[in-house]
């Protein structure tokens, strides 16, 4: 009889449970997996936003902005994102093609990023700058620049991502397309013999970096950051390039047919608030978007800061993204 007591009870817990979930309006956004997982921003931000919002946030992980805007574009009017968050600015001028996106209200005058902003569609909740990160315990001079890096037959070997697949891997891309112009293909097949592997994503790449399988990972300047926060180590190091680095501004949009404007808006007013920004830094280890009173952490300090900032138009990616892509294949293959 107690057994039976307990399991009418634990279900009657459960259905209370699931009655007030029942009662409260759900938004759904569409983001990376690095995002949503347990050391990334979304357990904590969601948990700040509910408090707020009277609602269930349901945040999907993806692989990667390139996933997510292959997902966005594939579900089309179907889709059941209120909110897309994980795109960048190598990708905005696809997505924008798409017409399944919405302006989103915010006023932007609060923001400090790398460059001016004033796009209606996409607002920025974080930015960085890419950038090869080392392991200074096994390579003591790393390239001071970007050429340095190509033309050193004898350089050391990388882990790039894949730039269909990543937004990384994309970056790099316009990076070396930024530095090498109409010579970019030369420059990649100078390159191809010491690319070690291509993966889909970052954390894939990161992963075989930290187990040793090359010397050098493309990833961003303030990838040093965590390892000085978390693992109390400045063996980690990002290269500083003499021609810049390329920029990524991370940005979320309003789906346009989402049933929950309203709530998607107040999503999009919480991602510029302090407390979503003063999250950013040390789960995505990235800059925040906005200018805040406080202090970034001490792990910060020091981190190679770039002189020329590097960044395509969002229309010119649009219209040369699918043609330096096949420009990289046909380099690497042949």
């Amino acid at each position: 009889m107690k057994l039976i007591y307990h399991l009418v009870a634990a279900a009657g817990i459960a259905l209370a449970s699931a009655s007030v979930w029942a009662d409260k309006p759900a938004l759904t956004v569409y983001t990376y997996d690095s995002f949503v997982s347990d050391w990334g921003p979304g357990p904590i931000i969601t948990k700040a936003f509910e408090a707020t919002c009277g609602c269930q946030l349901k945040l999907v992980g993806l692989e990667d902005g390139a996933a997510l805007l292959s997902r966005l574009k594939m579900e089309g009017k179907r889709s059941r994102a209120d909110v897309i968050l994980g795109l960048d600015t190598s990708l905005t001028g696809e997505a924008t093609a798409t017409g399944l996106l919405a302006p989103h209200g915010v006023e932007l005058s609060q923001l400090d990023l790398a460059i001016d902003w004033s796009d209606k569609v996409f607002l920025p909740y974080d930015y960085g700058h890419f950038a090869f990160v080392y392991d200074s315990d096994r390579l003591t001079a790393p390239p001071t620049s970007l050429r340095a890096l190509v033309n050193d037959a004898g350089g050391p070997k990388i882990i790039i991502q894949d730039p269909r697949t990543s937004t990384p891997g994309l970056g790099f891309l316009l990076w070396m397309r930024q530095v090498f112009g109409n010579d970019t293909s030369e420059a990649w097949k100078k390159l191809a013999p010491r690319i070690l592997t291509v993966t889909k994503g970052w954390s894939e790449a990161y992963g075989l970096f930290l187990e040793e399988e090359a010397l050098m990972v493309l990833s961003y300047t303030t990838s040093p950051a965590y390892h000085r926060h978390v693992d109390k180590t400045e063996r980690y190091r990002a290269a500083a390039f003499s021609e810049g680095h390329y920029a990524q501004i991370e940005v979320a949009a309003k789906v346009a047919h989402s049933p929950n404007q309203a709530l998607a808006d107040q999503f999009l007013a919480f991602m510029l608030s302090p407390e979503f920004q003063n999250i950013i830094p040390t789960t995505n280890w990235m800059y925040p978007a906005t200018r805040s009173h406080t202090a970034l952490p001490a792990a910060f300090n020091g981190l190679v800061s770039p002189k020329t900032t590097l960044l395509f138009d969002a229309s010119v990616v649009a219209r040369q993204r699918k043609i330096w892509i096949r420009e990289w294949l046909d380099a690497l293959t042949d």
